[in-house]
């Protein structure tokens, strides 16, 4: 496994440790290894056990980090460390301490594996396919309603996309079509989830605007403008319809190499006050609301305002220039997003 991962890292020395994870996985399926080998090389990966079970014929095979049978009295099964390959086909990792930010990532994969070496591969590549091309925008509508159809969505009904990093958290995980789509920020977890679901609830998480299956791929890149303004734990979870108009706007640019109102917004973040105040700016209407939103004193936060407008050269509390240092808030945020980089070690 470690020269399987050596390999990979020299073919692409960018790759993350989540995308050598995919790689070596389908390295292993492309193989036809046996179901061992895959708990070996996951427990390989995360450092730790690696379990099994099967109903029927019932079995259970728990494989240590060494690639040998782990003979020890089995710990109880931790929730967030348990992935149902099928419903008769579970595998979980057995590791003291925290989650690690792999470690969602490697079970993912293990039990994709486990289902395929068991039979139920075929679905699975299928729905992948389709999912891949239902938020695809270069491919046409009709193909689009095609693969919607194959995933048992319904023509007529608004659904959503939501999209969250592969080491995100999922304290509720929806039941609808999902898949790890790549995208020009890295992987994202990906999931089809009805458009008056609330309850869905993940850390880092963007949802997108509601669409019909047929518009699905807008749903998605507002998705990932959503995920990218996410900024745990003071903004766990990002909704496209909280950003209004300007959300479709953003997810249809493709980017602009220079923006003079985010480079001058950019010094002002330089001072310490200054991503409090711009933020409390934005979001309420006058000196004294962004004052007491802040906690100082108005006449504090007015010669702070004052600085704005000087080093920006627009009023920010007037008229377009309200939407002006908004949008270049926004832009910077996205153009600064940390959102999809790994957590350090050791957290979850």
């Amino acid at each position: 496994m470690q020269e399987l991962l050596g390999r990979i890292a020299r073919l692409d020395p960018s790759a993350s440790l989540g995308l050598r994870v995919i790689a070596c996985f389908d390295e292993l399926v492309i193989g036809r290894v046996n179901t061992r080998a895959l708990l070996a090389s996951a427990a390989s990966l995360a450092a730790c056990t690696a379990g099994f079970e099967q109903r029927s014929p019932a079995r259970v095979v728990r494989i240590a980090p060494d690639g040998h049978r782990d003979e020890t009295h089995a710990p109880s099964r931790r929730p967030e460390m348990t992935a149902h390959a099928t419903d008769d086909l579970q595998v979980w990792l057995e590791r003291d301490g925290p989650q690690q930010p792999n470690d969602a990532i490697i079970l993912e994969r293990l039990a994709l594996a486990v289902r395929i070496r068991h039979g139920h591969g075929r679905r699975e590549f299928d729905n992948r396919r389709h999912f891949g091309l239902l938020v695809d925008e270069t491919v046409d509508e009709e193909q689009r309603c095609i693969s919607a159809t194959a995933l048992g969505l319904m023509a007529g009904r608004d659904y959503r996309v939501a999209v969250a990093p592969l080491f995100a958290v999922w304290s509720t995980h929806p039941s609808g079509p999902e898949d790890v789509v790549p995208t020009q920020f890295g992987p994202v977890h990906a999931v089809v989830i009805p458009a008056d679901q609330e309850d869905l609830d993940a850390t880092p998480c963007g949802i997108g605007s509601p669409t019909q299956v047929s518009e699905l791929h807008r749903s998605f890149r507002t998705a990932m403008v959503a995920l990218r303004l996410c900024d745990p734990p003071s903004a766990p979870l990002v909704r496209a319809d909280d950003l209004g108009g300007i959300v479709g706007l953003l997810a249809d640019s493709a980017g602009v190499s220079r923006h003079p109102d985010v480079e001058q917004l950019a010094t002002l973040l330089e001072h310490p006050w200054g991503a409090a105040t711009i933020a409390a700016v934005v979001r309420t209407g006058t000196v004294r609301q962004a004052a007491r939103e802040v906690g100082i004193h108005h006449s504090t936060m007015q010669d702070r305002v004052e600085t704005i407008e000087r080093v920006l050269g627009f009023d920010p509390l007037d008229g377009f220039g309200r939407t002006r240092l908004g949008t270049a808030h926004v832009l910077w945020r996205l153009e600064n997003s940390r959102v999809l980089e790994l957590p350090p070690p050791g957290t979850s």
